[in-house]
């Protein structure tokens, strides 16, 4: 299986890991793609090598206009109430800062970007600029207006639902209720639809993080002056397992965006005793510290899955299923109940006709997810049926191997999914890429399936 290996010694950012995804070889251009709506609301995408500690990476570095830019990548502005003022930190600074405004880790690095940066403006911090603050409603139709494939939205989607349910503990709101700060911002917003798409790109099936370093002491952020790990990473961490490591730096080493995407595709936590790297990509960040902020990120394929400890014929996993019965609901209400928890991320949604107590007709509503995603999905079914209760039960599952793949036939390129048994292949095109094809030339959606295995290779 195609596994990516995050080393993450230098912590994780959005911008770090978009940077080493792009040095592993994903598609700029399909990127860029998916980034032409937000360029369109003030924001610039500009990309090269840069030299860390006599270390070459890739830099993405998504410059805001002075309308949007929120200066929460200054190093003044995160670590200024650590200097020996005696005022407040007013942010009237007036820093004649000339570092072409890169945000999410440090100012230093020497550019050698293959587009202009125009942008050497005077950051005075005054803070007055307006900052919008978006909920998770609004930045899922953000998403859905991007050009991206179905599988890259849905992991954008995922990273910032973990987001939500962080803030929301962080903040004793409802998960629909917090508005983002930081993330809710267009760079923060670029960030992680850019990681999802490099992503999907990529063809990632497993993703083994050891540990994430971290720093200590303070930063100040949106809500004021916070304790390293801040309240949102470190309940991403508690929710869904992050293995934090954390080291005597006086420093913000993860950002809550980084430890989301960390949290949405890590398979394992576990090396295999050796491996081959196929590839090596290294992400440059924009924090100015006394240890170069990279993240390296290592592709690499093994026969026995052993990342897992898995067979490779089929490896296993586990899912949640919920489950509750609804003799009161109407038919309308549920198939709008089914669309709305797909769309949060569920893996499967399905109906079983049932009869209840006093020989009542019922429904039998059932829902497969992956753990992150239980408090979205009961928050769903309870808003939007009649329920009062819900079950649920984690359960073990063998899946086969997979991969995806594009085959080119006749009427066009169809997007496949690939599983392997015992060495042999079996190969299913995904549906909405055949349907689209059979729409726009009017045949048959089972002819293009049969072109599609047909063609494949």
């Amino acid at each position: 299986m195609k596994t990516l290996y995050l080393d993450c010694g230098s912590g994780i950012s959005g911008d770090m890991t978009v940077g080493a995804l792009l040095d592993l070889g994903a598609d700029e251009s399909v990127m860029r793609k998916a980034l032409e709506g937000l360029c369109k609301e003030g924001v610039k995408i500009v990309t090269g090598r840069v030299m860390k500690n006599a270390v070459e990476c890739f830099d993405f570095d998504v410059v805001l206009d002075e309308e949007h830019d929120n200066h929460d990548h200054d190093m003044d502005y995160l670590y200024g109430h650590l200097h020996e003022h005696d005022h407040e930190h007013e942010h009237e600074h007036d820093h004649e800062h000339e570092h072409e405004h890169h945000h999410d880790h440090d100012h230093e690095h020497e550019h050698e970007h293959h587009h202009d940066h125009d942008h050497e403006h005077e950051h005075h911090h005054d803070h007055e600029h307006h900052h919008v603050h978006r909920n998770l409603a609004d930045v899922e139709k953000i998403l859905d207006g991007l050009e991206m494939t179905p599988a890259a939205r849905a992991l954008a989607g995922k990273v910032f639902r973990i987001l939500a349910e962080a803030e929301a503990r962080a903040h004793g709101k409802d998960v629909h209720e917090v508005h983002f700060h930081e993330v809710g911002a267009l760079d923060s917003i670029a960030d992680i639809v850019a990681t999802a798409v490099c992503f999907d790109n990529l063809g990632i099936e497993r993703v083994v993080i050891p540990k994430i370093c971290e720093g200590t002491g303070t930063v100040r952020c949106a809500h004021g002056i916070l304790p390293i790990p801040v309240p949102a990473v470190m309940n991403v961490a508690s929710a869904h397992g992050l293995p934090l490591s954390i080291t005597d730096r006086k420093v913000e080493l993860i950002t809550p965006t980084g430890a989301a995407f960390a949290a949405a595709v890590m398979t394992d936590s576990k090396l295999p005793e050796s491996f081959v790297p196929l590839k090596v990509g290294l992400g440059a960040g924009k924090r100015a510290y006394e240890y170069p902020s990279i993240l390296r990120a290592v592709l690499f394929e093994s026969d026995d899955n052993s990342a897992g400890g898995k067979s490779a014929d089929a490896c296993a996993d586990s899912v949640w299923k919920l489950e509750t019965n609804i003799d009161d609901s109407t038919g309308e209400q549920l198939g709008f109940v089914m669309e709305l928890l797909m769309g949060a991320g569920a893996r499967d949604v399905f109906y079983t006709p049932v009869y209840m107590k006093k020989n009542r007709p019922a429904w039998l509503l059932t829902v497969i997810c992956d753990k992150d995603s239980i408090t979205t999905m009961e928050d769903v079914i309870f808003k939007n049926t009649t329920t009062i209760g819900i079950r649920r039960q984690v359960m073990e599952r063998t899946c086969l191997p997979r991969k995806k793949a594009v085959v080119s036939t006749e009427y066009g390129d169809v997007e496949v999914k690939i599983c392997t048994y015992k060495g042999t292949e079996k190969v299913y095109p995904e549906y909405e890429s055949a349907a689209a094809i059979a729409r726009e030339k009017n045949i048959p959606v089972g002819e293009v399936f049969e072109k599609a295995v047909k063609n494949y290779k």
